[in-house]
């Protein structure tokens, strides 16, 4: 089975990555939908920064001014035409530009559809037909979905399908078209050109959320992520790059023997066609929208919004195969809308883009980088110079040779103390035997009344979304930890056992708040007045119950005893008594986040405080900075290895903290990765690269993170039993995610904290798309823990701009 792995992404929207197609005759273009397009003979486009978004064009060296000079959302080319789509959606124009005489063609448009009630929600140009989808976002208006066709010269086609298929989205080509049907997301063709229906035959029962059609051939991106292409291969325009990952595209543009494909990061790559469409020029470009011709293909830069057109059917290219249209404006990303942009991120600038007269919202071609900016280069390693004092003397042989058979036997004796100890603990630990187990680890960590938060990890758990990743054997490596309990004495009080059973009622089951990685958390009140948590090593089994034990003890102890930090709990002391492992933590008053978001005593009694959208962004920021403290200010770094939400602890002033290291690790050396003795973790929340093939890094941590953010986004558990699925428990990451990309964000957001009030919708969705990021499914693919920082503090200040939610005086807004 062919991985497909989530990729660096951003959401999909449906509506503006449809519209592209094309014809074999000449140069002309494909496409709908867009602010570009193309004819067989110019280029046009939307301008920026005008009081109109009128249509500019560029045709063999002359600038034209399409009239009339009013404002268009969207054009789309065909064979010798091409038509636009005025604001509001009301109506569309077209212009022949087969004459000589250009000012005849570009001066004289055609008005093909007028209608002030039922609006068109975009338009697609094939090679002699033009087909206009009505707006299917209006639910009262009648025939929404549906798709009506005419002929190049505005009459009417017979060639429209059924009023009765309702459509989502549509694409032209040579001589046909197709859409998604609304129902079920299948592909329906139709049109004079028969290789339509065998397309249509080809996709069968396949589940799309996009399409794009070419000359003989449509791609498209399914329900699960995946680019897939049918129809004629003839040029290798059906075979896509073998190292495209899931949902790795936000556009597509196809031509007659050729396809291209545009980034979320804002890079182009072109297939078939015999390799001439990929140019040295466009390598280190970026762009916010593309559209073919039949044998070339022009983008719209995203530095400066300029277009610029490469091929072998573009004759006017400089040495680097490209040329950069002298357009006197810029050309918009988008079109203006008179909206707020809700559920979508809105264009720098845009105010400025739509002169004062509405919105461009966020295309689907959104430029990655904008998200999730490089980090900083790092300073280059350079070693410590020697000390002086051990500098070799030349005039002092004797002393030299002294010192190296000093240094020989002590790193002669240190190593074989190092291979007995290894003997040791191979034996002792069964490393050496390859064993390999998920680690149970008791959710959620601080409760309230025991309240269960989810299924632990074992071989049968419930992971969905990893099923494509086989689980493979590899060698065991020894756990790495930063040291034993005894070397951490210092710096951690020592309790006996008498001072915390006098402190918990000797145990009381009316002091248990909870579970953690080895033991029960009860409350605690020490002699001279301070509230603790403590936790409690199971009593009960002796053999490898034990081992467990006294490991997560060990660990908790060591790294907590020398990681300081205001978003990491803080540890007390720990008290060790025969077989009793006991640590003592500072008491969080306002217990876990699993229980705000999922106890409904809970949500019910602090919903004034956690039922904000700036507080949950607040309570995200503050475990991001505990984690990235861990990963890149520890030394040597830390992977917690299970976060998650009843891992988040929330004070008295509701800051929130990471806790429970009793599954933690030190960090490999370098960014490599490494393979720990057991894959630990949580169901829902452990990194399916981690689970299905042992392999650790800090991204795992990551990935955790991400689903934390999912939580807070809709109120749901990491895995949830689904009303519309039978009860069948379902992952929060199947469920968000496809929503999220396909636009649907406001769908899946917690009705009980309410709609994002006017810029905690952007915040919203930042912290959306962050997740979505932080759940890929490779780690190569999931940002930094430094990137989520700054993008939950970037989320952050964009609320502080908003009318607030939060009032509490109590409340630290600014956690650091």
């Amino acid at each position: 089975m062919t991985k497909l792995p989530f990729s660096s992404v951003i959401t999909l929207s449906l509506t503006a990555l449809t519209f592209l197609s094309l014809f074999p005759f000449k140069a002309h273009p494909l496409g709908s939908g867009s602010t570009i397009a193309v004819t067989s003979t110019a280029v046009c486009g939307i301008v920026a920064a005008r009081t109109n978004q009128y249509i500019i064009c560029y045709e063999d060296g002359n600038i034209i001014y399409v009239e009339p000079t009013i404002s268009f959302s969207a054009i789309s080319g065909g064979q010798n035409f091409f038509c636009g789509l005025r604001s509001g959606g009301y109506a569309f124009l077209c212009w022949d530009t087969s004459n000589s005489n250009l000012s005849l063609g570009y001066n004289n448009p055609k008005r093909v559809y007028y209608n002030t009630t039922v609006l068109l929600q975009n338009i697609a140009v094939g090679g002699n037909q033009v087909c206009g989808l009505l707006n299917n976002t209006v639910s009262s208006v009648d025939g929404a979905g549906s798709v009506q066709c005419w002929r190049g010269n505005g009459s009417s086609s017979n060639g429209s399908p059924a009023d009765s298929d309702k459509f989502q989205s549509i694409s032209s080509g040579f001589g046909f078209n197709c859409g998604i049907l609304m129902n079920n997301s299948r592909i329906m063709c139709w049109g004079s050109n028969p290789i339509g229906k065998d397309i249509e035959s080809e996709f069968g029962n396949m589940s799309m959320m996009s399409i794009v059609a070419g000359g003989s051939h449509v791609c498209g991106v399914n329900s699960t992520g995946a680019l897939v292409c049918k129809g004629d291969n003839t040029s290798g325009q059906l075979d896509v790059p073998l190292n495209s990952t899931a949902f790795e595209y936000s556009q597509l543009a196809l031509g007659v023997n050729h396809s291209c494909a545009l980034r979320y990061e804002g890079s182009v790559v072109c297939w078939g066609g015999s390799g001439e469409y990929s140019v040295n020029g466009t390598k280190d470009l970026h762009f916010e929208s593309i559209v073919s011709g039949s044998n070339f293909t022009c983008g719209l830069t995203t530095s400066n919004l300029s277009i610029m057109c490469w091929g072998p059917g573009w004759s006017n290219v400089d040495n680097s195969g490209i040329q950069i249209l002298p357009l006197p404006d810029r050309i918009l990303p988008g079109p203006c809308v008179q909206s707020s942009c809700e559920g979508t991120r809105m264009y720098p600038d845009s105010d400025g883009l739509c002169s004062g007269s509405g919105n461009v919202c966020y295309p689907p071609g959104l430029n990655i980088s904008m998200l999730f900016p490089p980090s900083p280069p790092q300073p280059p390693f350079l070693p410590f110079p020697p000390s002086p004092s051990v500098l070799p003397s030349p005039s002092s042989p004797s002393k030299e040779l002294t010192t190296g058979l000093l240094v020989f036997c002590i790193i002669g004796s240190v190593g074989g103390f190092a291979g007995i100890c290894t003997i040791i603990y191979c034996l002792w630990t069964g490393v050496c035997f390859g064993k390999k187990k998920v680690h149970n680890s008791v959710q959620p960590t601080i409760t309230r009344g025991g309240s269960n938060g989810g299924t632990t990890s074992n071989n049968s758990g419930i992971l969905s979304r990893s099923s494509t990743i086989m689980r493979q054997s590899s060698r065991a490596m020894r756990r790495q930890r930063s040291g034993t309990s005894s070397k951490h004495a210092d710096k951690a009080e020592e309790f006996s056992l008498g001072e915390l059973a006098a402190a918990t009622n000797d145990f009381s089951l009316d002091n248990k708040i909870g579970a953690g990685s080895f033991g029960v958390v009860y409350r605690g009140k020490l002699a001279d007045g301070r509230e603790v948590a403590i936790k409690r090593g199971e009593t009960g089994q002796k053999t490898k119950k034990f081992q467990e034990k006294e490991s997560a003890f060990e660990s908790e102890l060591s790294f907590l005893s020398r990681v300081h930090h205001k978003h990491l709990v803080r540890l007390v002391g720990y008290c060790e008594d025969g077989d009793e492992r006991l640590l003592v933590y500072e008491y969080m008053k306002n217990g876990a986040l699993y229980d705000h978001l999922h106890d409904k005593n809970n949500i019910k009694k602090n919903s004034s405080v956690i039922n904000s959208w700036k507080m949950r962004i607040k309570i995200a920021l503050d475990a991001a900075r505990g984690i990235e403290y861990l990963h890149n200010y520890a030394v040597p770094s830390i992977i917690h290895r299970d976060i998650k939400s009843s891992n988040i602890l929330l004070d008295a002033n509701w800051i929130a903290r990471v806790s429970d290291f009793g599954l933690s690790l030190m960090g490999p050396e370098s960014d490599r990765d490494y393979r720990p003795m057991k894959a630990a973790g949580t169901v829902g929340y452990i990194d399916p690269e981690y689970y299905g093939l042992n392999v650790l890094t800090a991204k795992s941590d990551v990935y955790g993170l991400g689903v934390v953010l999912l939580e807070l986004l809709t109120g749901k558990r990491a895995i949830f039993k689904g009303d519309d699925n039978g009860g069948t428990p379902t992952s929060i990451v199947d469920f968000a995610v496809p929503r999220i990309m396909s636009g649907e964000l406001a769908k899946v957001l917690d009705h009980r904290v309410g709609p994002p009030e006017l810029n905690e919708a952007e915040a919203v969705e930042l912290v959306a798309y962050t997740a979505l990021h932080c759940v890929n499914l490779e780690g190569k693919d999931r940002p930094t823990m430094a990137d989520i920082v700054a993008n939950l503090e970037r989320a952050l200040s964009l609320c502080d701009g908003s009318h607030g939610s939060i009032s509490s005086g109590t409340i630290s807004v600014v956690s650091e």
